[in-house]
């Protein structure tokens, strides 16, 4: 079995160099980083990552929670921190929370147990209490938390505004706007906020409507949404805090006998691939997920590497014109 020192001969580097590659500290450059990785694949020598945590009291893991893993949204989420992990030189360690508390506070003792080197979190209801005991970075996606280390998050505000902008634009003059969980504040929730200040200075008519988290776990909208076309018949434009919500929408007015976009205008959140795969194709709120995943790993980085990094990161977002509107 091929030890470090193998390595380090196979790739003519010093001991000290292939660890330091390994364990991803200090400046390494690209070629020390090719001929190890080279050298590692030539004699089959994989990293003893018991013994690495133990020497550094943490592993080249990132604990990764979130609520939703057939959620398209996370889907793409989880896909792109994995792969900017990877180019770091971490692996994840995922768990799915499905916002249940104590699966969250258990998925959390294990990734601290496991020495991860840090935590990326994508879930709206663990309790922030836990992080003032734990002594690892913690980085949140869509969710800024005063003991957090870190927050990446998209201009929802911007979203809702220019989802407003667009359906008024098209001549909607009765709005209904379809948001998040009524009980469970989140920065998703600045969406409604940009909507309805964009609706009250055009002076338009709008009805918001609050979804449940029973409808959020098993992303099935139908019903609610049908209800709320059938008590509101005068509904020419929504704007859905999802592309799962929008895609639902419509489903419904197909069913309903509603012409989109002829009798009503759609707009969706997030500009997932369910934007394009439907007909007609969803006009959305592009919601930047690749650089928010590069975010947030490089943020988790710097501060295992002891960096300061910036408390709070905001993107823009843009509106992705397709044929519902």
């Amino acid at each position: 079995m091929a030890t470090l020192k193998d390595v380090a001969r196979e790739a003519g580097l010093t001991v000290g160099t292939v660890s330091r590659v390994l364990n991803n500290r200090g400046y390494i450059s690209n070629n020390a980083r090719r001929k190890v990785d080279e050298a590692m694949k030539k004699l089959n020598y994989r990293p003893n990552e018991m013994a690495r945590s133990l020497h550094s009291k943490s592993t080249n893991t990132i604990g990764l929670i979130v609520p939703h893993i057939r959620h398209p949204y996370f889907a793409e989420m989880i896909s792109n921190l994995e792969n900017e992990a990877y180019k770091k030189g971490y692996k994840i360690l995922l768990c799915n929370s499905q916002s249940i508390r104590e699966k969250e506070r258990e998925y959390i003792d294990i990734c601290t147990s496991n020495r991860v080197a840090g935590l990326i979190l994508c879930s709206g209801t663990v309790d922030t209490k836990v992080f003032d005991e734990i002594d690892i970075p913690v980085i949140t996606v869509e969710r800024f938390l005063d003991n957090g280390t870190a927050c990446v998050e998209c201009d929802n505000r911007q979203g809702g505004a220019l989802a407003a902008e667009r359906l008024i634009s098209c001549g909607c003059k009765n709005l209904v706007h379809i948001g998040n969980i009524g009980t469970i504040p989140m920065p998703a929730d600045m969406r409604t906020e940009g909507f309805r200040e964009v609706c009250a200075s055009r002076n338009i008519s709008f009805t918001e409507v609050s979804t449940q988290e029973a409808q959020y776990n098993s992303m099935k909208y139908d019903e609610m949404i049908e209800s709320v076309l059938r008590e509101y018949p005068k509904t020419d434009g929504m704007f859905l805090n999802s592309d799962v919500l929008a895609a639902q929408a419509l489903q419904v007015c197909r069913k309903l006998h509603i012409s989109v976009p002829d009798q009503m205008k759609i707009v969706g959140f997030d500009d997932v691939n369910i934007a394009s795969l439907t007909t007609p194709q969803l006009t959305t709120i592009h919601q930047p997920v690749k650089e928010m995943a590069e975010i947030a790993v490089n943020l988790l980085h710097e501060s295992v590497s002891g960096k300061l990094v910036a408390k709070r990161t905001m993107l823009p977002v843009y509106l992705v014109e397709r044929e519902t509107t």
